[in-house]
């Protein structure tokens, strides 16, 4: 998995391109990590995400627990397979999908 971040100001955005498994989940994790320090708008891009599991949705679900209290988290270009798996998971009422 390829992981990209643009930081704009106090917006970042963060791209991915391939799959976000058990393997690339903590390697997110800790890019999140040291990266979210000041930031009041984060976007996940999955424009060319093609999978994730359930380690991927809990690095998802901690990045927007930390972005409730410093400021808001969306999600955009989220395939069919993508968001059917949020769809069944419930992620889908959690996630902010644009």
């Amino acid at each position: 998995m390829t992981i990209n971040k643009t930081l704009n100001g106090s917006e970042l955005t963060v791209a991915l391109d391939g799959r976000l498994d058990t393997t690339t989940a903590p390697v997110l994790e800790g890019e999140l990590k040291e990266s979210l320090d000041g930031v009041a708008a984060l976007t996940f891009d999955f424009e060319k995400l093609e999978y994730i599991s359930s380690a991927g949705l809990r690095v998802l679900l901690s990045a927007q627990k930390l972005m409730n209290k410093q400021g808001s988290m969306k999600l955009i270009h989220v395939s069919e397979v993508i968001l059917e798996i949020f769809e069944v998971t419930g992620f889908s009422d959690i996630l902010t999908i644009e």
